[in-house]
């Protein structure tokens, strides 16, 4: 868990960069075809241990996601596989060692949509061509928290309050350009209202001024904040995804709330260095949608407030391009910009 640290309280500013990624998109697209090497080339693999790259601190949902599958993935490749974090910058850190890593089979990238929307804020050292989707291993559906002194019950309610009081109403994220911070961003562009964003290191911070009504609202997963919800401290008040939740059956999605089409979420994947051979990018995807299919594998994504996703490598590229158009219009509406 992550240290406490000063939130950095910022408006929604103009962003005077506009980036165009159509193209390396495509080219990342087709390396997840035409990756080089044979099916004689990965005969052998894997014949020493395997190194998935987690860009985020132990602990939080990928590094969750990623042990829980690669706990599985081992015994069935007869291999070791060890899960090494590297955090820092928003993901980055991490995925510019997976993309300047061999692409013999041996490096993986487990990763949030925080490493797409990092090629619409950031100046990176690495391009989305540098890696190739493999497969999506879990969504990551997101509640709408907001702090027990708050004065509202409903979504309804919420949005009234800020349309009063234009000025109060905050909203957390774990850091600027986070999904977190794009889903306040979008669900203030639907609801015509007017909020500040407030970027933290982490989740721990957030948690305890969102408890001691610092900040407003977060949109984060279930895990940890709906045991305050149960004991009164929080109270959640809709649901991102496109049903409710099984175990919160109480809880209204957000179209259910009052915003037609608001249906987001993050979600965990997997990447590859490009030019990784495609018979060991197909057979971690096959394996991996084996995995998550299992009874206690779902069990344990469902405890933790996860999906089950798997599936084919294209369509995880596709759910990749389809959101990194959404979260450019994001940025774009809202005038996103990072320093």
């Amino acid at each position: 868990m992550a240290h406490a640290s000063k939130p950095q309280h910022r408006r929604l500013a103009a962003n005077p960069r506009r980036h165009t990624l159509k193209t390396l998109f495509c080219a990342a697209l087709a390396a997840a075809g035409l990756a080089a090497g044979s099916a004689q080339a990965a005969d052998d693999w894997p014949n020493k241990p395997i190194k998935i790259i987690v860009p985020y601190t132990p602990g939080g949902s990928t590094d969750i996601v990623t042990r829980i599958v690669m706990e599985k993935l081992g015994p069935r490749l007869k291999q070791t596989i060890v899960v090494e974090n590297r955090p820092g910058a928003n993901s980055s850190v991490g995925s510019a060692m997976a993309a300047k890593a061999e692409p013999d089979g041996y490096t993986f990238l487990s990763m949030l949509p925080a490493y797409i929307i990092n090629f619409h804020l950031y100046k990176l050292a690495y391009s989305p061509a540098d890696l190739t989707p493999v497969v999506q291993m879990a969504d990551l559906p997101l509640f709408l928290f907001v702090a027990e002194d708050l004065p509202v019950k409903t979504v309804a309610d919420l949005v009234a309050y800020a349309r009063k009081n234009p000025d109060k109403l905050t909203y957390a994220s774990s850091g600027n350009g986070s999904s977190a911070h794009l889903t306040g961003a979008d669900f203030a562009l639907q609801s015509k209202i007017t909020m500040t964003h407030v970027a933290y290191k982490g989740s721990a911070p957030i948690l305890t001024d969102l408890l001691g009504g610092r900040v407003s609202m977060v949109f984060d997963p279930i895990l940890v904040p709906m045991q305050y919800v149960k004991q009164n401290r929080l109270k959640a008040l809709a649901f991102t995804g496109k049903e409710r939740w099984p175990t919160e059956p109480g809880i209204p999605t957000m179209e259910e709330a009052g915003l037609p089409g608001f249906v987001t979420g993050s979600w965990a994947g997997l990447m590859a260095p490009a030019n990784t051979p495609k018979p060991i990018i197909d057979r971690m995807a096959r394996e991996i949608s084996e995995i998550v299919k299992e009874p206690d594998v779902r069990q344990k994504f469902l405890d933790a407030g996860f999906l089950p996703a798997g599936g084919t490598t294209e369509q995880f590229a596709a759910l990749m391009k389809k959101d990194s158009a959404r979260y450019a219009e994001i940025i774009k509406q809202a005038h996103i910009t990072v320093n």
